[in-house]
């Protein structure tokens, strides 16, 4: 939703963390324990995939808003305990408002769950040696929380833990804070893991990644009038960040723009596009040219068929299915004489999405690496002392 990253967010080396978890080799993940079925069998590999979530019920709302505003990892406010369930308290009609114009909740654990079974099917099939493989939601503002999916995932007797963000692009306010959540669950016991874990953090360009969003935009593509098609300009919207969260060295920016490159080398460069930025909220200085604006821009200058690709989500939830498709291709589309302006379908329940899942999933537990090369990297001004290695 609109609100979710506009303040400096923070960073995890959550590398640090896991190289100090066991090195125990590929043979533990080939027991020669009595075949079972796969009904009765205990998981041996747990997939937890990170997201922020969204309300399912507009009675959710609060909370949610609650649980945001008074992440100190997320934002910084004064007197935070106070100030912060008083934001919530203020936005909640708004945002209750919005979410029952799009159905009267967030669609993105029902998008997640669909996914996530997608996903587990294909790699018990891919994957005997850690199978079976389940996997867990955890979120970070709705349930089921990230804590409460690891501590079911303890409970499972899960082996071999893998967290997997569900943004393709790394960002510390998104995977980052998914991130931290792991690591302050374990700090604040005295126990070690039972699981061994391990992360993806990051797959901007993965090739099924890329396959996936050049297919949503050539299907949209052709449903725009056939002399109109070559016009088309397409814009590629992704969650802005703050400058000073930029400033600091955040990667996300440039992980978006691999993206992009990669999706349009795979369309041949048919269109012209940019890449501009949704969901600045607050007074300050924020990535851009912002999404609205730039719209309001080609419409000026005579380009009047547009087609928005959200290329930092996977899933549909508010941004897409209010912002994106309300807000721009509604009212300011029609406010600004658009002729024809499209959104892409988000990946949603696309099958190859699934593939690129398990894909994913398949390539990291096959490398042994506990995160990405990237991910040991701090950013350079990095201000969150956790970071520290």
């Amino acid at each position: 939703m609109q609100l979710v990253r506009w303040s400096p967010p923070v960073s995890l080396c959550m590398s640090v963390f896991l190289r100090r978890q066991s090195t125990a080799t590929a043979a533990a993940f080939t027991s020669s324990a009595a075949p079972e079925t796969q009904e009765n069998r205990k998981p041996k590999t747990g997939i937890l995939m990170l997201n922020m979530g969204g309300p399912e019920k507009l009675e959710d709302v609060h909370d949610f808003l609650l649980r945001l505003f008074t992440d100190t990892d997320l934002m910084q406010l004064p007197v935070q305990n106070k100030l912060g369930p008083f934001i919530a308290k203020r936005r909640t009609p708004k945002i209750q408002e919005q979410y029952s114009k799009i159905g009267g909740g967030s669609p993105i654990k029902a998008w997640t769950t669909m996914q996530g079974e997608g996903m587990v099917k294909l790699l018990d099939e891919m994957c005997p040696e850690t199978a079976p493989h389940k996997f867990y939601i955890g979120f970070r503002y709705v349930h089921p929380l990230t804590e409460e999916a690891i501590e079911q995932m303890e409970k499972d007797g899960v082996e071999r833990a893998v967290a997997f963000t569900q943004y393709p692009q790394y960002s510390c306010s998104t995977t980052g804070s998914s991130l931290n959540a792991i690591y302050r669950y374990y700090s604040s016991r005295s126990d070690r893991p039972k699981m061994r874990w391990s992360v993806i953090d990051r797959w901007p360009t993965h090739p099924l990644l890329i396959e996936c969003f050049a297919e949503h935009v050539v299907n949209e593509l052709e449903k725009f009038p056939a002399e109109k098609r070559d016009d088309v300009v397409i814009l590629f919207s992704a969650h802005s960040l703050p400058l000073s969260v930029v400033n600091r060295g955040d990667p996300y920016p440039q992980e978006v723009g691999a993206t992009v490159q990669r999706v349009m080398d795979r369309l041949g460069h048919s269109n012209p596009y940019r890449l501009v930025w949704q969901s600045k909220v607050g007074p300050m200085a924020w990535l851009g040219p912002q999404t609205d604006e730039v719209i309001k821009g080609l419409c000026q200058r005579g380009k009047k068929n547009l087609l928005l690709v959200p290329i930092t989500f996977t899933s549909d939830h508010i941004e897409t299915l209010h912002e994106l498709d309300i807000e721009y291709s509604q009212i300011l589309g029609e406010a600004c004489g658009v002729e024809n302006i499209r959104r892409a379908e988000s990946l949603n329940g696309n099958p190859l999405f699934f593939r690129a899942l398990a894909d994913l999933v398949q390539s990291h537990l096959k490398s042994n690496e506990p995160c990405s090369r990237q991910h040991t990297l701090r950013c350079p001004l990095c201000v969150n002392p956790i970071c520290k290695p």
